[in-house]
Order: structure tokens, then C-alpha cells, then sequence
């Protein structure tokens, strides 16, 4: 009986590719009173994994909380599989406005404490009594209203590239800290105001709403469906959208664009810019906002300390990181003093004080990131990567370099660029050409600069 992944990520993306079919995108919760969590999720495991379901779902005596994406064609049957539990039944199901096919690649089913961690041990709150709920042609209506303070319940690192119109929006790394904060600033107002809340789909007002109801809040109000339901409602009924930017996402997209505005700047340089990343520095991987200018002149990295990492040899490098624990306790999403833009009070961070003496270890080659990997053919040979800055030119030296592939070098003598021969890719391009080895999705596509005698 299997009950967990039996393939890795990469694994799984060959397969997706392969088997051509439209993956959707979407997320649903429930509060309920689950007798045996560890039960449930088997359950659950048991009757997706042949549905190729793949997602992050947390499960809790208080109920569940899905992010997953499948198959198009196994909708409805995978529908039955949850409306089979009654508090399911009739379950809003948020799908995501943009589809990636890729957006999961594992199908993970972790049992928690609770499905939104919220740090309240008060046996006297009751989760179930919520406030009441809008759709998005209300919530706009409220919004105009003054008696109206409207509150983003996300994360600093969400509400930084999309929010609402007039939202306060707390600086805070998690949930749990938010209650207290706003509870604390809004104290004034518990009679006389309407206290107006939304997150990404509704599971953290669905618990803050409550939580507020419970503090003594008389007029509790939170978005239905969050930010996803809105969205949809919007273009279907043809409203105006009061939220701006991008919606942030917790799969590898990191955002969904819901109108043109660009409010947020990149970490590094100050340029309007919307566009989050992890580090390519596989000791750190801190998440910060990158415009496409700093990606290609920072290699994908948060700081020069990282640049340097990456071009250490892979070797050193995992010496570097050994015993290192990248929690948020040390790289906090956003807000490490290493983004110089961000934080231009702070001096960057020395992180390779580490690191081998130069004479001691034989250089890497200098390297420029330009692409990430997108498909490999198996039966042809041919690796697939979309150009994300710079440029790539038959004759180039190029280093396709990834946690499973480890590091690959060679010469481009022939190309295609978006499916046609070329002789050079540029920014926004795909580019294939033949391998003798299996490129992953993770994969990073640099080109070797050559060095001047």
C-alpha cells in the first residue's frame, strides 16, 4: 500500500511533460472536527495518488488545507473523492488565475497541530464563529465606505507585491503575529468601525475573523473566497479591481499578476519591480524581489558574498554549507541585511568568511546566468531552457548546472530558437539544443565568459 512519493520532483516533471495533458491549479480548506488526522490523510493519499494529484496539504484535528494541482480531465472525479466527507460536501474549490503544469511536482499530505498555526492556547475561542463573509462586489462596496478600516492578514512578503486599495498591511513574517498586532492598534475601534479583512483564499480570515469576534470586534467582515475568488468574480461580472500588483502564490510561481501596477522594487537596485526569487546560492536561498538587470549582473544571487559562493567549486561549496540551517529564523523572506536597496542602512553580510583561501582551491570558471531549464525530449536528447536575460550564441561555452545534474559544460554548435534554427537567443526566448544528458526543471543555464589573455 503506498502511501507516500515513491518519485522525485524531476522524476515527476518528465512524466507531466510526457503524459501532454492540462494541469489545473487550485486550493480549498475546511475547518472541521477531525477525530483521526493521521487516518484522514491516508485516506486522502490513497484515493489522489491515482489521480495524479499533486499538491501541499496540511491536515489537522481542526480541519484541511489544500494547494494542489491535477489533471484537468480528473476534476470531477476527484471532486467525488472529497465530497464523499461531509463537511466537504459543496466545498468552494479556489482555482488559481494563471495554470503552470509544473506549479507542484510531489503529492505531500503532512498531518499538523492546526491547519493555520496561530499561537492561541484559549480553550474559550471558538473557531466556528466567524464573521460574514463578502463576495467581491460587496467587499469593493465596503471599501468605499469611511467607517471601513480594511486589513491584509498576509505576510509582509505578500502584501509587498499586491494589496488592496487603503489596507493596512502589517509588517509581519507569519500569521501569528499579526493577531496581537492588529488587535493591539485597533483597540479603539472595536464598536465603531468595520473591521474588513482578506488573504490570498480565505483560510487565515476564515480563523482571524473569529479571533476578532472573540477580542469583543462587533462588525467583522472578511473577503469570501479571498483574493483568488475575487479575482474571478471581477472578471466575470466585469467590476473594477480595488486590488493592485500581483497575488503571491506558495508554489514555484511565487505570484499570479492580477492588474498591470507595479508596486513594489527590486531589493537590490530600487527599479519598479514585482518579480520574487530565491537565491541561486544553494546556502541561503533567501526569497527577495530581483529585476531582470540585478539577475543578470548578480547571477540569480542576493549579494556579492553569494556571487562568490556560486563560483567556488561545488566541493567547497558544500563545505560552506554544512551545518548550516536555513530557517526563518536567519534568512527571513525579504528582509536580510544583505539586499542592499532594501536596507541600504546595513552593510552586506560577510557570508564567506568560510570559505577555503583562494590558493588553496582551483577557481571555477566565470559563469553568467541567462536560463532555466523548461523540457527535456528523452527520445531526441534535446533540452529546453527559456532565456531570462543575456545572450547565447552558436560557438558560446555554456555550464548547465543543477542539484541532480550537477555541473555539465560544453559548446553550442547548433541551436533552435523557438523552434526555428538560429544563431542567437536573447531574453524571452526558448532555446533547445541536443544533450547527451537529461536536463531537470531545476537546472540553471549559464554561459562561460570567456577570459581576456
Amino acid at each position: 500500500m503506498q502511501l507516500y512519493n515513491t518519485l522525485s520532483a524531476e522524476e515527476r516533471a518528465v512524466l507531466i511533460d510526457d503524459a501532454g495533458k492540462q494541469r489545473l491549479t487550485l486550493s480549498f480548506y475546511a475547518y472541521a472536527q477531525i477525530e483521526n488526522p493521521t487516518q484522514f490523510r491516508n485516506e486522502l493519499f490513497l484515493a489522489w495518488n491515482p489521480l495524479e494529484v499533486l499538491g501541499r496539504i496540511y491536515v489537522a484535528r481542526e480541519g484541511i488545507n489544500a494547494q494542489l494541482s491535477l489533471p484537468a480531465d480528473n476534476f470531477y472525479e476527484f471532486k467525488d473523492t472529497i465530497e464523499q466527507y461531509d463537511f466537504m460536501k459543496g466545498i468552494r474549490l479556489n482555482v488559481a488565475v494563471e495554470h503552470d503544469d509544473h506549479s507542484f511536482l510531489k503529492l505531500t499530505i503532512k498531518v499538523r497541530d492546526k491547519i493555520v498555526a496561530d499561537g492561541l492556547n484559549d480553550d474559550t475561542f471558538d473557531a466556528t464563529n466567524i464573521g460574514i463573509h463578502l463576495k467581491a462586489k460587496e467587499f469593493n462596496e465596503l471599501l468605499e465606505d469611511p467607517d471601513t478600516i480594511v486589513v491584509d492578514m498576509r505576510n509582509h512578503y505578500e502584501s509587498e507585491i499586491g494589496h488592496f486599495t487603503k489596507a493596512i498591511k502589517p509588517d509581519v513574517d507569519t500569521f501569528r503575529e499579526s493577531l496581537p498586532i492588529i488587535e493591539e492598534q485597533l483597540a479603539e475601534h472595536k464598536s465603531d468601525k468595520k473591521l474588513l479583512m482578506y488573504c490570498t483564499g480565505g483560510i487565515r480570515c476564515e480563523k482571524a475573523s473569529a479571533y476578532f469576534k472573540h477580542k469583543g470586534f462587533e462588525n467583522v467582515y472578511q473577503l469570501e473566497g479571498g483574493i483568488i475568488e475575487y479575482t474571478r468574480q471581477v472578471k466575470a461580472e466585469g467590476l473594477e479591481s480595488k486590488f493592485i500588483g500581483k497575488n503571491f502564490v506558495f508554489d514555484h510561481r511565487l505570484g499570479e499578476r492580477i492588474t498591470d501596477d507595479i508596486v513594489s522594487q527590486c531589493h537590490q537596485c530600487g527599479k519598479p519591480c514585482d518579480n520574487h526569487t530565491n537565491c541561486a546560492n544553494e546556502g541561503c536561498h533567501l526569497l527577495f524581489i530581483q529585476c531582470d538587470d540585478c539577475k543578470a549582473s548578480m547571477e540569480n544571487c542576493c549579494s556579492t558574498d553569494c556571487v562568490s559562493v556560486i563560483h567556488l567549486p561545488e566541493e567547497a561549496q558544500k563545505e560552506i554549507r554544512r551545518g548550516i540551517k536555513n530557517g526563518n529564523m536567519i534568512f527571513k523572506k525579504g528582509k536580510s541585511d544583505k539586499l542592499t536597496y532594501k536596507n541600504a542602512e546595513h552593510p552586506i553580510s560577510k557570508l564567506t568568511e568560510q570559505a577555503p583561501k583562494p590558493n588553496t582551491q582551483r577557481a571555477a570558471p566565470k559563469k553568467k546566468l541567462i536560463g532555466k531549464g523548461l523540457h527535456f525530449f528523452p527520445r531526441a536528447s534535446i533540452g529546453q531552457f527559456f532565456m531570462e536575460s543575456g545572450e547565447l550564441k552558436i560557438g558560446d561555452e555554456v555550464l548547465i548546472k543543477g542539484p541532480t545534474t550537477g555541473e555539465e559544460q560544453m559548446e553550442i554548435r547548433e541551436m533552435f530558437v523557438n523552434d526555428a534554427p538560429a544563431q542567437t537567443a536573447v531574453k524571452g526566448n526558448v532555446v533547445s539544443f541536443k544533450l547527451p544528458f537529461r536536463i531537470r526543471l531545476s537546472d540553471k543555464l549559464y554561459v562561460i565568459e570567456r577570459q581576456n589573455a
